[in-house]
C-alpha cells in the first residue's frame, strides 16, 4: 500500500482551508485517511502552517511520499532536514547529539526568520494604514479650506448686497421725501 502526506480540502467556496493529512494514494482526495497530522490555511499572510512535525516525521521515516506541496511546508517547517540529518546518523557519518544540535540551531534560525517576516509585515501594514491616514486628513483639510473658501466668497458677495440696498432705500426714501416736497409747494 502505498502512503502518501497530502493536503484534504475544506473550507467554504473561495475560503479554501487544508487538512495534512496521511492517506491511502487509493482514496479520493477528501476521503479516507489514516491520520490527520495538521491543518493549513493559504488564506492568512504568511500562510499558517501547523502540524505535529514528530507525526510528519516518523511518517516520513516509514516512506509515506509527501506532495509537492506538502514537501514545501515539510521543508519550510525543517522535517525534511530532520530525516536527512537523522539518515546520516543511521549511516553513522555523525552521532545523534550533533545531528540534535544542528536541528535546534536551524530551527531557532528559522523560527528568527519567520518571526521577523511576521513583524515586518505587520510594521508595513501599520505605516500604509498611517500614509492613508495622513492622506485622509490632508485631502480632508484641503476640502475645508476649499469650502471655507467658498463661504467667504459667498459672505463677500453678500455683504455689498445689502449695503446696495441700504442706499438704494436711501435713494427710494429721498426720491418719494422729493416728490412729496414738490407736490406740497
Amino acid at each position: 500500500m502505498a502512503v502518501k502526506i497530502r493536503l484534504a480540502r475544506r473550507g467554504r467556496k473561495k475560503a479554501a482551508q487544508f487538512d495534512i493529512v496521511v492517506a491511502d494514494s487509493r482514496s479520493p482526495r477528501d476521503g479516507r485517511f489514516i491520520e490527520k497530522i495538521g491543518t493549513y490555511n493559504p488564506q492568512t499572510n504568511p500562510a499558517s502552517i501547523n502540524f505535529d512535525g514528530d507525526k510528519a516525521f516518523d511518517w516520513i521515516m516509514k516512506g509515506a511520499q509527501p506532495t509537492d506541496t506538502v514537501r514545501a511546508m515539510l521543508s519550510y517547517r525543517g522535517v525534511l532536514y530532520r530525516k536527512h540529518l537523522q539518515l546520516g546518523v543511521i549511516k553513522g557519518a555523525i552521532s545523534q547529539e550533533v545531528a540534535d544540535q544542528r536541528y535546534t540551531d536551524w530551527k531557532e534560525q528559522k523560527d528568527a526568520k519567520i518571526e521577523g517576516k511576521r513583524t515586518s509585515l505587520g510594521t508595513a501594514k501599520d505605516e500604509a494604514r498611517q500614509q492613508r491616514l495622513a492622506a485622509e486628513t490632508k485631502v480632508k483639510e484641503a476640502r475645508s479650506e476649499a469650502q471655507r473658501a467658498k463661504l467667504a466668497a459667498l459672505e463677500a458677495a453678500n455683504a455689498p448686497a445689502p449695503a446696495a440696498a441700504a442706499e438704494g432705500e436711501t435713494t427710494e426714501a429721498e426720491a418719494s421725501a422729493d416728490t412729496t416736497e414738490e407736490a406740497g409747494a
